[in-house]
């Protein structure tokens, strides 16, 4: 193995959303930090797994994906299959309020892998005119938008009628108690750090009732 391999520190999150291991300064190692988390979100919609091993920096890495044999996931569709309009009634409409291209778009993909169906606006001007003309079910918010902050686009989502039966996000980097009291205030439903837990996103997307706090 001759690649640079990843340090025992940051092994376990390799595949988690947004993260990289420190960027040599003219980023010639540099990535987004959203390739391995949508080849483990691939390789799980098809029923395998994926693993990395590495013994440490410059020692090299070595990634293995186990998938189902064929036979084997023809049965397990076929159980399942009683489930699929479950399933397909936990998918939302979802909108991303993001100025961040990469982040958006990162964030987008793993959503529609999911069965989302998903649509990204950059500022809180333009997110307000496509909530006016659609009806998304969850309105995932970055607070840092180039003309207006997120709280003030939820305090002017929850002002239209029928907003609460949206499920609003806050997307921030900061996690203080103040920063989650805030976004709660402005009308949030839920506060996320970046990176987003995309397993608890799901979830969050797929309640019964996606509008209840937490």
């Amino acid at each position: 193995m001759t690649t640079k391999g990843i340090s025992p520190a940051m092994l376990p999150h390799v595949f988690d959303l947004f993260t990289q291991a420190h960027v040599s300064p003219d980023r010639t190692l540099g990535g987004l930090g959203i390739g391995l988390t949508l080849a483990k979100q691939l390789v799980e919609m098809h029923g395998g797994r994926i693993e990395a091993r590495s013994h440490g920096l410059d020692r090299g890495c070595e990634f293995e994906v186990s998938l189902p044999l064929i036979a084997e996931l023809k049965t397990k569709s076929a159980q399942a299959s009683d489930k699929a309009p479950r399933e397909h009634a936990q998918t939302r409409r979802v909108l991303i309020v993001e100025d961040n291209v990469d982040a958006a778009e990162s964030l987008s993909m793993l959503l529609e892998l999911l069965g989302h169906e998903v649509r990204v606006e950059a500022t809180g001007a333009s997110a307000l005119e496509a909530i006016r003309t659609t009806d998304f079910q969850a309105v995932l918010v970055d607070i840092g938008l180039p003309d207006m902050d997120g709280y003030e686009v939820a305090r002017q989502i929850r002002a239209l009628p029928d907003s609460r039966t949206k499920l609003l996000v806050a997307l921030t980097g900061y996690g203080q108690e103040e920063d989650k009291r805030r976004a709660l205030s402005a009308g949030f439903d839920q506060h996320l750090i970046k990176p987003v837990d995309v397993e608890h996103l799901q979830n969050l997307l797929t309640d019964s009732n996606p509008s209840s706090s937490g």
